[in-house]
């Protein structure tokens, strides 16, 4: 008799759900699909060379200890890397404050899995990153979106939201995941002041940071919740938890990514981290020291920005010069992604299958609204294609959307 699976799965399963994303790279790994859809670096600026030279240098003088079974919290040397980086903004951590996890994926799979009770209510932006709310479905999340705009969430209605008393606020600061746009400075102070207000916490997700193309780089919400805390030394205890990762500063393949978050926070993640995986991969954490130590880090981010700010810029021209004038988008002043908005009516998903028939692909922006919506949004990537590339693209895309908007109604 053929065991009936479909009734053996717990309850929590029933709001999993695939990844748009995922399924969608599978799609677009046939070669002649010019892909606008994943949130790819680009491969040509992994640091090949150094990676095998740390690879050696890791195996012939620590071989042993980096193929060993290690500490959760991760590799030490690498946490007293990263307290030290953090601290050059002003945000004074000891590696008690950090913890390695396998990429932030795992990291907000943990936050859910640590405060999210079934039914509690999450703030979060609207878009949000997709990865977020597929991580916290499954522990039976409620979700309340607060608009966002240019200058990111739109604070001044937040508070509404935080009277129903949710169990903490996620945002994505810095050139967001999918929109592009960036948290201003007065609206990261007055979600400071609010979150205070009304003892919510607040998870920072910061995997672009330090991926700005242009403009004045910005106080980190962690930083400012210190600074209005009044705690200028000693061991962090604010109302933040910061996530970030070395996926985009040196190789997504590596899985590794930090939390940091007050030491009663940590110990409660250690715990969480040694039922699910014991501890994140000691011979990458190893490698990643090796390869970023000694100030490499700092100048090969110099490269990733060049790159990407190139690309950024092309493609920026181009939807410039050939997109519909009836579809919008945002110009991000950093990280991987642009948000196009088509008119109200057309629907992103319809336009994506006849975008893939051109051998074009982006991500319907549906995905991305906790709450529903955004049918007529869709998340560009502009940093892993090279500039020819994204010049035909772009021109594929535009082509496909100005049929739409014609066959919708809409005069050019």
């Amino acid at each position: 008799m053929q065991t009936p699976w479909e009734y053996r799965y717990a309850h929590r399963t029933q709001k999993m759900g695939s990844s748009v994303i995922r399924e969608l790279l599978k799609l677009t790994e046939q070669p002649d699909i010019i892909s606008f859809a994943g949130g790819l670096p680009a491969p040509d600026v992994f640091p090949l060379k150094e990676f095998k030279e740390a690879c050696n240098v890791v195996l012939e003088t620590v071989g042993a200890q980096a193929l060993q079974y290690s500490t959760t919290e991760g590799h030490r040397p690498l946490r007293e890397m990263i307290a030290r980086h953090t601290a050059r903004y002003s945000v004074e951590v000891s590696p008690d404050n950090i913890l390695i996890t396998s990429g932030s994926q795992q990291a907000l799979d943990f936050i859910g899995r640590l405060f999210i009770n079934r039914g509690d209510y999450v703030v979060v932006e609207s878009p949000t990153y997709l990865g977020a709310l597929q991580a916290w479905n499954a522990y039976g999340a409620q979700y309340i979106s607060v608009r966002t705009d240019e200058n990111g969430m739109v604070v001044d209605e937040l508070e509404a939201a935080l009277r129903v008393g949710p169990k903490f606020i996620y945002v994505l600061p810095n050139f967001q995941n999918p929109s592009g746009v960036t948290l201003s400075l007065e609206r990261r102070k007055k979600l400071i002041e609010l979150a205070d207000k009304y003892g919510v916490p607040i998870i920072e997700d910061d995997p672009y940071g330090q991926l700005r193309y242009e403009g004045e780089h910005l106080p980190s919400v962690v930083c400012l919740d210190s600074q209005f805390r009044g705690r200028n030394g000693g061991t962090y205890s604010g109302n933040v938890i910061y996530l970030s990762t070395f996926s985009k500063l040196l190789a997504p393949g590596l899985r590794l990514a930090w939390v940091i978050a007050p030491e009663q926070v940590i110990r409660k993640l250690v715990m969480t981290k040694q039922a699910a995986d014991l501890h994140t991969s000691s011979f990458n954490q190893y490698v990643a020291h090796e390869v970023a130590k000694n100030g490499f880090l700092d100048e090969h981010v110099k490269v990733i920005r060049s790159t990407y700010k190139e690309r950024r810029d092309v493609m920026l021209e181009m939807m410039d010069e050939m997109f519909p004038a009836e579809v919008t988008w945002t110009r991000p002043h950093g990280g991987m992604f642009l948000w196009g908005m088509m008119p109200e009516g057309i629907d992103a998903a319809e336009v994506l299958k006849v975008a893939i028939d051109r051998k074009v692909a982006f991500v319907p922006g549906a995905s991305f609204h906790a709450t529903g919506g955004g049918a007529n949004t869709m998340r560009i990537n502009f940093s892993y294609s090279a500039p020819d590339i994204i010049r035909e693209g772009v021109t594929r895309l535009a082509t496909t959307l100005k049929e739409a908007i014609h066959k919708n109604g809409h005069k050019p």
